[in-house]
């Protein structure tokens, strides 16, 4: 969404000292000579479409806190070239707590297995389209709602395209089926769940990004014999996420965001955080 055109107030004198730090860091990397090109790096909350480049692997870690259900989930990623930059192979390791909901414990997911193809282009093309097949093993409990219970099947098409020399987008679209998915008294039923995403990203320097992110998403819970309950979120994310390169080949990607609901989700927010090391192997 577009802000309105009106002039805006200066910040308060007391908000000064907490702006100051995030000033600095991006003054810093627009000052820094770009030796490379610009972050490629995963967008928080939609995929890309660009597969690991041959001989370099990434490590990915997300966290991710409501502010008002206190639940939270970390994921770690880790992503693999297989012989070069048209195979990509991956898994989704997500350890989570359900607080006020559930029972509040800490407790597995349901664990992905991820393979994606670089259909078109890369991360040089002005478009780029990598569709992703997963497998999404029940290795969370149903019974306290942190797994289906089932067998998953998950494809996921992420669109990456390029707007200017300095706007950048990603659109994803998927959907996930659960043929026998199990509710917490142990009635089984079919599922099925939607992905919608769009992002922008602004490349303000090439080691500082500007993020805008939109997710959707509608899914199903069994809850009786051939019953299900469908519920759906929505999210608007801004965000930032910065690089430091290191001669070794390593690149290490910080960032953070503030997922707002919309919609269905209207009154919930949370703090989304991001680390990536990306090297070669």
């Amino acid at each position: 969404p577009h802000p309105r055109l009106l002039p805006r107030p200066l910040p308060h004198p007391r908000l000064l000292p907490r702006l100051l730090p995030v000033l600095l860091l991006a003054t810093s990397l627009v000052a820094q000579e770009a030796k490379e090109g610009p972050i490629q790096d995963n967008s928080f909350l939609v995929e890309e479409a660009y597969n690991q480049e041959p001989g370099v692997v990434q490590h990915i870690s997300t966290f991710t806190r409501y502010q008002e259900s206190r639940d939270w989930i970390y994921t770690f990623t880790q992503e693999w070239p297989v012989g070069g930059l048209k195979h990509q192979l991956s898994f989704t390791l997500p350890w989570q707590r359900l607080g006020a909901s559930l029972d509040g414990k800490q407790a597995f997911g349901d664990v992905a297995l991820n393979y994606r193809y670089q259909l078109l282009g890369d991360g040089d093309a002005p478009v780029a389209i990598a569709p992703r097949f997963s497998v999404l093993l029940p290795t969370g409990d149903e019974k306290t709602g942190y797994g289906k219970g089932g067998t998953g099947f998950q494809v996921n098409l992420p669109v990456s395209f390029t707007l200017s020399k300095t706007f950048v987008g990603h659109f994803n679209a998927g959907a996930t089926h659960t043929p026998r998915a199990l509710s917490p008294d142990g009635d089984r039923g079919f599922t099925q769940d939607y992905n919608l995403g769009q992002s922008f990203i602004w490349l303000a320097a090439p080691r500082f990004n500007v993020m805008l992110e939109y997710v959707y998403t509608s899914g199903e819970t069994v809850t009786g014999p051939g019953r299900t309950d469908r519920q759906s979120a929505s999210y608007v994310s801004p965000g930032i996420r910065w690089a430091y390169n290191f001669r070794s080949g390593l690149q290490i990607v910080p960032g953070l965001a503030v997922p707002i609901g919309v919609g269905t989700s209207r009154g919930e927010k949370a703090i989304f955080l991001y680390l990536s090391f990306e090297h070669p192997f």
